[in-house]
C-alpha cells in the first residue's frame, strides 16, 4: 500500500501501530516491544503511543522497541488534557521525551478536549516546535466545530486521530470530508473495535471468507478504502502483528463494500462523534 504524504511532504504508512493497554503489566512488557518490533519490519513504522497509556508504561515499551531503529520510525504520543496549558504542556512533553529516550516527536497530539483552551494548547505546541522537541501537533478526539475553532492554526494541525470503525461511523458524516478538503489525514483508532463483539458480526465473516482473510483484517482494510485515513490497530501478539501488516493488501469490491453498509449503515445524520 503506497504511503501516505503529509502536508509538509513526509510519507508515513497507511498501516501504523497502535500501543494502548502496552505497558500495564510488567511481566509482558518484552513481548511488546517484540510485537512492536516485528511491526516496524512488516513495514509499519507509524508508532502511537500516549502519557496516558498505563501512565507512561507504554511509552517505555516504545522507547524498548525503538532503540537502534529510531530513524525508521513515525513517532506519535499524545498529552493529556489538562496537561495541556503553556507551563504544564512542556513538563509533560519532556517526561515523555525521556521515558521514550527521544529527542523530538514526529507528531505530539491533544489528547482530548479539556479545560484548557485551544489557542493556548497551539501556543505551547508551537514553542514546543520552534525548540526542536516536536516536528508537527495535532488533536485527537475534536469535532468539526472543534477544528474551526482553531482558526488560522487548523491550517498547522498535521493530523485528528479519532475513533472509527465499522461500528463507529459517525466521523463520515462531516469530519472525514472536513479533513479531506484540507489535506489533513485521520488517525483511526480502534479500527477493529474492542472486545471482540465487531469480530464476531456475520456480516464481517462472510465477507472475510470471501478473501480468504480474517475478520479484523477485513476491517482493517475497510478504514484503508478511505484515502485519507490511517489505521492505527494495536496488536501484542506476532500473529495478528502480521496478519494487521497483510491488511493492506486487501481490497474491497463495491459488493463488499455495500454488504457491509447494509450490517453497518453509514450515517444520515450528524451525530456526537464516539470516542473510547
Amino acid at each position: 500500500m503506497p504511503p501516505l504524504t503529509l502536508p509538509d511532504g513526509r510519507p508515513v504508512p497507511r498501516l501504523g501501530q497502535g500501543t494502548w493497554h502496552m505497558g500495564e503489566s510488567a511481566g509482558n512488557r518484552r513481548g511488546e516491544a517484540d510485537a512492536l518490533r516485528l511491526g516496524l519490519d512488516l513495514g509499519m513504522t507509524l508508532i502511537d503511543t500516549a502519557e496516558m497509556y498505563a501512565e507512561g508504561g507504554a511509552e517505555e515499551v516504545v522507547a524498548e522497541a525503538i532503540a537502534g531503529r529510531r530513524a525508521e520510525v513515525f513517532l506519535v504520543s499524545k498529552v493529556y488534557p489538562h496537561n495541556a496549558g503553556r507551563a504544564k504542556l512542556q513538563a509533560a512533553l519532556d517526561r515523555s521525551l525521556k521515558r521514550l529516550r527521544v529527542e523530538t516527536l514526529d507528531g505530539y497530539l491533544l489528547h482530548w478536549r479539556g479545560g484548557v483552551p485551544l489557542d493556548e494548547t497551539v501556543a505551547a505546541m508551537e514553542k514546543a516546535r520552534a525548540a526542536g522537541k516536536l516536528r508537527r501537533w495535532g488533536v485527537s478526539n475534536l469535532d468539526v466545530d472543534d477544528l474551526e475553532e482553531l482558526g488560522p492554526a487548523l491550517a498547522e494541525c498535521a493530523t485528528d486521530q479519532v475513533l472509527y470503525s465499522l461500528e463507529h461511523r459517525g466521523a463520515e458524516y462531516d469530519l472525514l470530508p472536513f479533513c479531506a478538503a484540507r489535506g489533513m489525514p485521520v488517525m483511526a483508532y480502534s479500527p477493529v473495535g474492542q472486545g471482540g463483539r465487531l469480530l464476531r458480526q456475520p456480516a464481517l465473516a462472510k465477507v472475510a471468507a470471501r478473501h480468504g482473510a480474517t475478520p479484523a483484517q477485513v476491517a482493517l482494510a475497510w478504514t484503508l478504502r478511505q484515502p485519507g485515513v490511517i489505521s492505527i490497530p494495536k496488536a501484542a501478539d506476532p500473529r495478528h502483528v502480521r496478519e494487521n501488516a497483510a491488511a493492506g493488501k486487501i481490497v474491497l469490491s463495491a459488493a463488499d463494500l455495500a454488504e457491509l453498509d447494509a450490517a453497518f449503515p453509514p450515517p444520515r445524520r450528524k451525530r456526537p462523534l464516539a470516542m473510547l
